[in-house]
Formats: C-alpha cells, sequence, structure tokens
C-alpha cells in the first residue's frame, strides 16, 4: 500500500494580509497528479485542515474541491483535525463522507477505531489521533474507561493524554493480530524544529512529547510543525505544504511517500512540491533597493523588505511596491541603531513639557527632529485636547 503524508495546510490563511487560497488550491490540486502517477492509495491528512475553527466560506469551498480532485484520482483520503481546526466542524457528516472515501476521525472518544484499508496482503489500520487539548481530552478519554487498554490519566499535559491514546490504540491493534498500521497525530514532537508560523500549543510551559510514546505502529504522520522532517525512520513531519512565514523561505516544501509491504514499512521517500511564490528578504537604503539591478530578481517574491535609512523614509511600503508588488513586510532599522534603542517613559517624559514629549516622540519614531510646519501641527492639536478638557 502506498500512502501519501500531508498536513497543515490551513486553508484561508493569509500572508502578511495577502489573500492565499489561489496558491494553496494550485499546490494541493497538484497532489492529484502525484496520486495518480505515483498510483497513491491513501492519502492522509494529519491536521489543521483550515486556520480557523470557524473558516469562511471560501476556504470551505477550496478544501471541497481540493478533497474531490484528490478522491477522484483515486485515493481513499483519511483526515483529522489539528489546533487550528474546529473537530465538530470537520467531522459534520463523517460517516456519510467514509461512504464516498473520505475518512474524517474526529472523535476523541474513538481514537482508538480505526479505518480499515486492504491491499494484496491484508488490511491496514489508520488512526487518527485528534489534537487533544489536555484538560478537555482528558475529561473525554476518563469518561470512556471502558475501552481496552484504557487507565486512569494520572497527570496533566500532551504527553499524558496522547500516551494515554496510544495505549488504547495499541491494545485494539492486539485485538486484531497486530495488523499493519499507520497513525496520524497533530502534536510537537521532542527534537522537531519549529518555525514562526505554528500556534503554540503549550500547556504549563510544557508542550513537547517525546518519540517514544509512539512506539508499536509502523508509520506515525506527524501534523503540526511546518517544516518537514525525519524524527526516526517510522516518525515524520511532512510540513505546509506553503510557506506562511518568513522564516520558512528556505525550507523545500513536500509530501512523504511512505510504502507499506506485507511485514509492515519498507520504504518512505519525499517530493517536493512547486513553490507558488518565492520568498525573499532584503536589507538597505530604500533608494539602493529601488535603482540597484541586483534586487531585480526579486521583483516577483513575497518580500521582507529591512530599511537602514538614517531617517525613516515618508511611506515606505507604498514607494517599495512600485518596484517590488508583493512586498508584504517593512521593518526599519537604522545604521546607527537609534530607532532599536530601549526607551523608558519615565525618562523621556522627565522635566518636558507635551510640546518637548511630542516632539521627541516624532523624533524618535522616525530618526529626525519635527519640522517647523509639523510643529506647528503638533502644537494646533494639543491646544485642541487642552480646550477639550477644559470644556469637560
Amino acid at each position: 500500500m502506498r500512502v501519501l503524508h500531508t498536513s497543515d495546510w490551513h486553508v484561508g490563511r493569509t500572508f502578511h494580509g495577502r489573500d492565499l487560497l489561489a496558491e494553496q488550491e494550485s499546490v494541493l490540486s497538484g497532489l492529484a497528479d502525484l496520486i495518480a502517477d505515483e498510483h497513491v492509495d491513501v492519502v492522509v491528512v494529519s491536521g489543521d485542515l483550515y486556520d480557523r475553527a470557524v473558516p469562511s466560506g471560501e476556504a470551505v469551498e477550496t478544501c471541497v474541491r481540493v478533497l474531490g480532485r484528490l478522491r477522484a484520482a483515486g485515493a481513499q483520503l483519511v483526515v483529522t483535525p489539528g489546533n487550528h481546526d474546529s473537530a465538530a466542524r470537520v467531522g459534520a457528516f463523517g460517516e456519510f463522507a467514509a461512504a464516498g472515501g473520505l475518512h474524517l476521525r474526529t472523535r476523541i472518544s474513538a481514537l482508538h477505531e480505526p479505518v480499515l484499508l486492504d491491499d494484496e496482503h491484508g488490511p491496514v489500520a489508520f488512526y487518527g489521533i485528534p489534537y487533544l487539548e489536555p484538560d478537555p481530552a482528558r475529561q473525554v478519554l476518563d469518561s470512556h474507561a471502558d475501552v481496552p487498554g484504557a487507565s486512569p490519566i494520572e497527570q496533566r499535559g500532551h504527553q499524558a493524554v496522547l500516551t494515554e491514546a496510544m495505549n488504547r490504540i495499541r491494545a485494539d491493534l492486539k485485538s486484531r493480530d497486530e495488523p499493519r498500521s499507520v497513525v496520524l497525530a497533530h502534536a510537537f514532537v521532542t527534537g522537531g524544529d519549529v518555525s514562526d508560523s505554528e500556534r503554540t500549543i503549550a500547556v504549563g510551559g510544557v508542550d513537547d512529547v517525546p518519540g517514544a510514546v509512539f512506539d508499536g505502529v509502523d508509520y506515525v504522520a506527524l501534523g503540526h510543525l511546518h517544516g518537514p522532517q525525519r524524527l526516526a525512520e517510522h516518525l515524520r513531519y511532512s510540513g505546509s505544504p506553503v510557506a506562511y512565514s518568513f522564516s520558512e523561505a528556505a525550507q523545500r516544501k513536500s509530501v512523504w511517500l511512505v510504502d507499506l509491504d506485507a511485514t509492515g514499512l519498507h520504504d518512505v521517500r519525499r517530493h517536493e512540491l512547486p513553490v507558488p511564490r518565492q520568498l525573499a528578504t532584503v536589507r538597505g537604503e530604500l533608494e539602493a533597493l529601488l535603482a540597484e539591478p541586483e534586487y531585480a530578481a526579486y521583483e516577483d517574491c513575497f518580500l521582507s523588505a529591512t530599511l537602514t535609512d538614517e531617517v525613516r523614509p515618508l511611506d515606505g511600503m507604498r514607494a517599495l511596491q512600485e518596484r517590488f508588488p508583493h512586498a508584504v513586510h517593512l521593518e526599519w532599522q537604522p545604521a546607527g541603531g537609534r530607532a532599536t534603542a530601549e526607551l523608558r517613559y519615565s525618562e523621556a517624559v522627565r522635566g518636558r513639557d507635551d510640546t518637548a514629549v511630542a516632539d521627541g516622540f516624532v523624533a524618535d519614531c522616525r530618526g529626525s527632529e519635527p519640522t517647523e510646519g509639523e510643529r506647528a501641527l503638533l502644537a494646533e492639536a494639543l491646544h485642541a485636547v487642552q480646550l477639550a478638557e477644559v470644556r469637560e
């Protein structure tokens, strides 16, 4: 059996305010060609199908179209929710969807019940562990203590509830005479590399779990971290299909193609995904960024720029976007470091009247003193505030 492991689609997410639905649909729909070319039997999506618990109508429509194309390409689909999803919404009509080949594993109480799919060697058991918010998950698991392998959860945190979830899965595997197995889990496993775009799942300062929690199964398809990575031969993150932060610029977005033979895990191959728009970062004075030919390669990229001008350029983003229409992030760090120096409020206002404080604010933010015209406007604004206070 050949399995395609993907996760963290985050359909509906924006990139610094830019809509990404077209890019997401392009990359994800392209998986249909991979399914056909590589004869993929099952696609697993390990959480964060959407970016929000209540996705927009456009995001839902996009996701439905993508899942339909993947199913039409010939693969069964197994999906479990992540910390960005609403398990109840993702799992709506799950029993009906399963009849069409879309298996939604969203109920904590049923995480030990696998999707059984057959190949020439017999069944493969697919277990979906939805994201387990520790305290609510503990309550649900403890309320279903009659499940084989269940035991009271004495500790708090992700490790405790995931350990209990895996105990129940291993007990179910044993009751079925140990078929080959794949577990989908949305968690932060110790040793994984983070980026800037994952939402923390820390509770009480502890958010990671050891990989040994998942021992006893043939393959663990992890979700949550956005960079593709191998923690062990059978324990991997696929990462997100597109980049959601500039910290991911160097990542090679991909999916895993997992082959199971008669005895279990046989081979895992990485397949890189197309990049709809490259990410780039530049640093320098605004005039140089707008004029120098060396920056021409970045004109079609999502761009993050750090301006080093001594004085903050007026309307710098608008000027940048004349050459770089996809510039989405701008910082000002003057070469002298003046804008990054720590400024304490008490020191900034001590012994200064309102006019001096306002002038100092402009100078600290922009790197240059206000002009005479600007001082006149500030004085007018301060006077209006004083009049208003008197009337009150």
